[in-house]
């Protein structure tokens, strides 16, 4: 584990993790380590718990909306240093970013490997609203998925997930947005379609991770630590190709089809809207406009050591 004055476990009392998995996670831990455990259910208690960690090591039991919430704190405290890697023990519905880095999912097997990890540097997504990505952010028919998804997970766990998409899939018309990478317009070389607000897409999504909804691969061959997003841009917008589009989107075969752009690049913009986004579970309805910048190996995480 390094020399640390112990752990520092952070909870997110309103997440609706499993008490077994905590409880189940936490014995591991204090079975190897001095551990406090802080349960939060809002920012200022969450900041609160982070300033006085008294040089613990911080590990956070929890989804994608939690970590995103630990590491949104720590960078506006100016305390998101990759020098300082953040364990993560999944017990969230998607556990998305901990699927990318091969985190175990079961939360015994999780905590022995924060116990045992290497710190990982990653990258992250900042925002030019001031907002932070710890692993994708999507625009469209995706982040109207996730809405669908948040008022039906507490009933069917992350089931909720591929049911969401069917219904905003069938609701959704598409949205007439520009999308800039590294300051050109995304274009389709082969196919010949353009991204320039003529035409209406389906869904953007900007990643450094490779899944979103609990292991929908929308990126594929993202790498979370290679100074790059890998951006989606789907212009599927006819019923049939909607359809066509959702199968393919669970294999992760839909980066092949003609109505499915990826590129690669530091700088990301969308305007155009209003749209709804999904940055790591978090949904914002009604954005205009939006940029995202990579920044390279912005924080660390711990990982196993093979």
């Amino acid at each position: 584990m390094g020399d640390t004055a112990g752990l520092l476990v952070v909870v997110n009392r309103s997440a609706g993790s499993a008490e077994d998995e905590v409880d189940a996670a936490l014995t591991e831990l204090q079975a190897a380590a001095e551990v406090t455990v802080v349960a939060t259910a809002d920012a200022a208690e969450l900041e609160a718990a982070l300033a006085g960690r008294d040089g613990r090591r911080l590990v956070v039991l929890g989804g994608d909306g939690s970590v995103h919430a630990v590491a949104r704190a720590l960078d506006r405290a100016g305390e998101l240093d990759p020098a300082e890697p953040v364990g993560i023990v999944a017990c969230g519905t998607g556990n998305d970013l901990a699927r990318t880095l091969r985190l175990p999912l079961d939360p015994v097997q999780g905590a022995a490997a924060v116990l045992a990890g290497r710190p990982r540097p990653l990258d992250l997504l900042d925002d030019d609203a001031g907002g932070l990505v710890v692993n994708a952010v999507h625009a469209g028919v995706g982040a109207r998925a996730g809405a669908q998804a948040d008022r039906l997970k507490e009933r069917i766990g992350v089931a909720a997930y591929p049911v969401g998409a069917a219904l905003a899939g069938v609701s959704s018309p598409g949205w007439p947005l520009r999308v800039e990478v590294d300051g050109r317009v995304a274009a389709h070389p082969a196919e010949g379609w353009v991204a320039d607000g003529t035409r209406d897409l389906l869904m953007l999504g900007v990643c450094t991770g490779r899944s979103i909804g609990g292991g929908t691969p929308l990126a594929p061959h993202a790498e979370p630590d290679d100074g790059l997003a890998d951006v989606v841009v789907s212009v599927a917008t006819g019923p049939v190709a909607r359809a066509a589009f959702a199968a393919a989107l669970t294999s992760g075969t839909h980066v092949d089809r003609p109505d499915v752009l990826v590129l690669r690049g530091r700088q990301v913009s969308v305007t155009g809207g209003p749209v709804d986004l999904d940055a790591d579970g978090e949904v914002e309805e009604g954005v205009p406009q939006r940029t995202w910048r990579v920044r390279r190996h912005g924080w660390s995480v711990l990982v196993p050591p093979h």
